[in-house]
């Protein structure tokens, strides 16, 4: 079953040696490891190659590796109803290098690519509208990096003295990360509750 998509794997290699670095075949799907600056040229091949036919672009998502050089990888999920297939495609970038837009091959890239460079900040060369999709104006830093902090920087309210909603920094009780064991959370302690001494007793 695997080997219709190694050999798309080889032919893709073999079409674009410079451009693509590597072919897998995992869990029944090809996935294409791809040098960033040729994601367009790689995706038009993909689309427009009788033997490929990805007409669909499913998704265009992120990953944060922060211990890599390259901490993100951008992930196109591509579908060819012409073969039935799925395939993925991955480019690997750093907070600075951008990646080139693919809007211009699969238009419907254009918001995936807004969400990506909200939630993982990584800047897309040449995108026609690149500006947050999901965060609030103004946000600060991007949510779906892994050193982003759970509670966020700023939290919002309404003030009723203002008649506005209104922001100002987190202010936590306890550290939300160093927990001492002795915060209510963690429940009321040694406290006999009636039924309890039923656990005492012996059968």
């Amino acid at each position: 079953m695997d080997q219709p998509l190694k050999d798309l794997g080889d032919y893709l290699s073999a079409a674009l040696p410079s451009d693509i670095v590597g072919a897998e075949v995992g869990h029944g799907e090809l996935t294409l490891a791809v040098k960033g600056p040729a994601i367009v040229r790689v995706l038009l091949l993909l689309r427009d190659d009788p033997k490929c036919r990805f007409e669909q672009l499913l998704d265009v998502c992120g990953a944060d590796y922060p211990e890599r050089p390259q901490r993100f990888e951008v992930v196109y999920n591509l579908l060819s109803l012409t073969h039935n297939r799925r395939i993925r495609v991955k480019v690997g970038t750093d907070e600075e290098t951008p990646v080139p837009s693919v809007s211009a091959v699969y238009p419907m890239a254009n918001w995936f690519e807004r969400e990506a460079w909200d939630l993982y900040g990584v800047f897309f060369e040449n995108h026609p509208d690149l500006r947050r999709i999901l965060t609030d104006y103004g946000f600060e830093g991007h949510p779906l990096r892994k050193d982003f902090p759970l509670t966020g920087y700023v939290e919002l309210r309404y003030d009723d003295e203002q008649k506005r909603v209104v922001y100002e920094p987190v202010k936590l009780t306890q550290e939300f990360r160093t927990f001492d064991f002795l915060s209510p959370w963690e429940g009321i302690g040694n406290v006999v509750l009636p039924g309890d001494e039923k656990a005492a007793e012996k059968p």
